[in-house]
């Protein structure tokens, strides 16, 4: 399998995948080829394609001649309906990668036009939101000539996401990563309490979901979340705001820059346990620590997480810099 992550942390894939048992062969940049195997926990691939095959190719109708070959090879006996992904992906940081896939999707897509004019129409150049597996056409250019391809993949949720002129920081981004990764975001009426808030961006995202907001950060606000008539600005502590007694919150964001185990120990154990919130969003930081650690301990029995938790989901987004994005379910 290929497995794709952030250019700039593929020795932590690679970390990720041997210690799941996955013997990896070869890597380059943002991408790493392993043994077949489960994918569905790992928290660095954004998509992983299943049973890949390779293509080489000096020009761009040589390789869209083979890919086309390869997909109305694998439709052998298959009914498309709907729409299917169909994604042509690449390293950016190689100069001019971008613009050889591109003619070759272009080169592919006439070819399946001649052949299966309808199905060519259903195609989408995105992934469907979620995470899980999913069917349609996957590739990806390791190199200028050296493309792999397959009809499956795993994805992991991850995502860019459009920026909001009136968001605070770019946080608001990771943020609205974390719903697709989750499959779920605030909804109009429901409550947050984002415990670090300051100056915003998270708080700005749930508002403008419609959700009403309780922001604690001894730190201003700005930007779209400054006077939000569905934010409430608390200057308290985030390690010692408590919800009141027998009161809760639909969801707990927690975006702190401190050490991720003192915000397990002292936000993320007593909220979960208390059942003081229904589902989180909570970010790791994972500069100073062993991040693949910190993954063993997030996924062990005696986590928190593991302990008080459904849907859970460990990810390190396309908008997470060193950090892991936690979400998940609270156990009623």
């Amino acid at each position: 399998m290929l497995s794709l992550c952030q250019h700039g942390y593929e020795a932590l894939l690679e970390r990720e995948l041997t210690e799941a048992g996955l013997a990896v062969g070869e890597k380059g940049p943002g991408w790493a080829l392993a043994a077949e195997g489960d994918a569905t926990g790992l928290a660095f691939p954004s998509l992983t394609l299943l049973a890949p095959r390779e293509f080489k190719g000096e020009s761009v109708n040589a390789l869209a001649q083979q890919l086309a070959d390869f997909f109305l090879e694998s439709l052998r006996g298959e009914r498309i309906d709907a729409a299917w992904p169909c994604l042509f992906q690449t390293v950016p940081e190689v100069v001019g990668l971008g613009r050889r896939a591109s003619g070759v999707e272009k080169a592919f897509v006439e070819l399946l036009k001649k052949k299966l004019a309808r199905i060519a129409k259903l195609a989408a150049p995105e992934l469907p939101r979620g995470a899980g597996k999913v069917r349609g056409l996957f590739v990806f250019f390791a190199d200028f000539g050296r493309v792999f391809a397959a009809r499956e993949a795993w994805s992991g949720g991850q995502r860019r996401m459009a920026d909001d002129d009136a968001a605070p920081s770019r946080s608001y981004l990771k943020v609205e990563e974390a719903y697709i990764v989750l499959g779920r975001e605030p909804q109009p009426e429901e409550t947050v309490v984002d415990l670090g808030a300051a100056p915003g961006g998270w708080s700005y995202s749930a508002a403008k979901h419609g959700a009403r907001v309780i922001a604690v950060d001894n730190g201003p606000l700005k930007g779209g979340a400054f006077g939000n008539p569905l934010i409430e600005h608390r200057l308290e502590d985030a390690f010692k705001f408590q919800p009141a007694t027998g009161q809760g919150y639909d969801w707990l964001f927690c975006d702190l820059v401190e050490e991720p185990h003192h915000v397990l120990q002292n936000i993320v154990t007593p909220w979960l346990a208390q059942g003081w919130c229904r589902r989180f969003v909570i970010n790791l930081k994972f500069g100073h620590v062993d991040s693949l650690a910190l993954l063993r301990e997030l996924r062990a029995g005696e986590s928190p997480f593991v302990r008080h938790a459904t849907s859970l989901r460990i990810r390190h987004l396309y908008h997470d810099r060193e950090e892991f994005t936690v979400v998940g379910e609270v156990t009623p």
